[in-house]
């Protein structure tokens, strides 16, 4: 029987912990700008209530974050631990994100995914993204901690 799975907003006297675990499990970041705790920190800096936590029995299995500026939404971190995959939480938490994104007005949607991941690419395809021709572009504001 599958357990009954609850997206909420995130809160960070009750969730952090096991999402920076999560985070760590997931995409094991190394480089010092996607530190989850500086991520977080950050998000929640901005404050616009577009993070969220899928929980079953109170133990957080998987994240998204959303973003809008007003002309564009983006999506990310979406995450879902790996006893959790292939049951469609992936999928919840995007249309969960995409719902309040259109609620604040987003009339658009767009995401990164890093070269070469394939199975990526396909769920963002099967949940009905497509890809534009682009060219991502970034630069680090400050340098990389050692």
């Amino acid at each position: 029987m599958r357990r009954q799975i609850e997206i909420v907003e995130y809160d960070n006297a009750v969730h952090r912990n096991e999402v920076k675990d999560l985070w760590q499990a997931v995409f094991g970041y190394e480089a010092a700008h996607n530190a989850p705790e500086l991520v977080i920190d950050k998000k929640l800096q901005y404050g616009d209530g577009l993070f969220f936590v899928a929980c079953t029995d109170n133990q957080v299995v998987g994240t998204v974050m959303a973003g809008y500026d007003g002309h564009r939404g983006w999506i990310y971190s979406i995450a879902v631990h790996p006893a959790q995959r292939k049951q469609g939480l992936g999928s919840s938490l995007l249309t969960h994100a995409e719902n309040r994104l259109l609620k604040v007005g987003c009339l658009k949607v767009n995401l990164q995914i890093m070269e070469g991941n394939e199975a990526v690419q396909q769920f963002y395809v099967a949940n009905g993204f497509s890809e534009e021709k682009r060219v991502s572009m970034g630069k680090r504001l400050y340098p990389e901690s050692e």
